[in-house]
């Protein structure tokens, strides 16, 4: 069966000039500081999620998987033919096979990954490039500037399935998040499909375990971030001296990654023109995963132009897998 596989590796903007820019703006900004979740997947970070996905106390993952190992067949079902597939944020592509097979038991399929991380779209190239019937193109791009490559080269007739799986609508707060759901909403057609993994609410000592892991998979994860800025913008941050904490935000309904300085400490980053003053106990927020309820998914998807067609759940760690139809 024909096989074809493509990176296209060009991005529009400059990431070096781009990250030290948010870098500047999250950590010059007066109150909490931040640095956006985003930069947390660089090759080391994105090779450590990897791990993450696999420890006991991380149940998400699984439960993607389950679902769509379960259901993709139902799921593909209700998506008509001829149909491309684009994926934001597709990590390594391992849980996305079932959804690809599915397609390709039916057609030669496209799939386009879309990823800031090179080496996740080489992983993905390796774990699914066995696949009858596909032809693989990535994407290294920001999502909405890759849907829109990925939407330019519709043909005529062909619809586009767009997955979003695991829990990154999550990472958006809500607001942000019915934004960026009617951003892909713009760029789709009446009739395309979005796949939108969502991670249910459960007891927040469950939440918590989950970001805090035993093995300190998740700290070395977070704490990368600040040796990304030493590494990329020559920062002089010592690790030693910060902590990875997590914490529940039961108004926004989220866990939140921090990285906490265990003393009052100066830190300067040349390349982006910064020197900032870190007090005792303070923070720097890294990431937020928001959770939901199942029907609040089916509420949000009318508002951002979508309806639910079909909603998968799983019960061992409460998770779902939500079709939406664009209106």
């Amino acid at each position: 069966m024909k096989k074809h596989f493509m990176l296209t590796h060009a991005i529009t903007a400059d990431p070096a000039f781009e990250f030290a820019a948010d870098v500047r703006a999250g950590l010059d900004r007066p109150g909490q500081k931040e640095l956006l979740s985003k930069y947390l997947y660089d090759d080391v970070g994105s090779a450590l999620f990897e791990v993450i996905s696999v420890l006991p106390e991380y149940g998400l993952t699984r439960a993607d998987e389950r679902l769509l190992q379960r259901h993709a067949g139902d799921i593909v079902e209700r998506v008509p033919a001829p149909v491309m597939v684009a994926e934001l944020g597709s990590g390594s592509g391992k849980k996305t096979r079932w959804i690809l097979e599915a397609c390709c038991r039916r057609q030669h399929t496209s799939y386009y990954p879309i990823e800031i991380s090179r080496t996740a779209l080489a992983m993905c190239a390796r774990e699914l490039g066995d696949i009858d019937s596909i032809s693989i193109v990535g994407f290294e791009r920001e999502y909405l500037d890759g849907l829109l490559e990925v939407a330019a080269r519709r043909k005529h007739g062909e619809h586009l399935l767009v997955l979003f799986l695991g829990s990154t609508i999550g990472n958006f707060d809500r607001p942000a998040g019915v934004k960026f759901l009617r951003q892909v909403r713009r760029i789709l057609q009446a009739g395309d499909s979005l796949l939108l993994g969502t991670d249910l609410e459960k007891p927040i000592p469950q939440l918590l375990n989950a970001y805090r892991d035993s093995l300190g998979v998740t700290s070395a994860f977070n704490l990368n971030l600040l040796a990304r800025i030493n590494r990329e913008l020559d920062g002089d941050f010592d690790l030693s001296q910060f902590e990875h904490t997590v914490r529940f935000n039961p108004e926004a309904r989220s866990v939140e990654m921090h990285l906490r300085s265990k003393h009052n400490q100066t830190v300067t980053i040349p390349k982006a023109e910064l020197s900032v003053t870190l007090l005792e106990d303070e923070t720097i927020w890294t990431e937020s995963s928001h959770k939901y309820s199942a029907s609040e998914i089916t509420e949000i998807a009318r508002q951002t132009g979508f309806r639910c067609d079909g909603q998968w759940m799983d019960r061992e760690w409460p998770f779902a897998e939500n079709l939406l139809i664009a209106e």
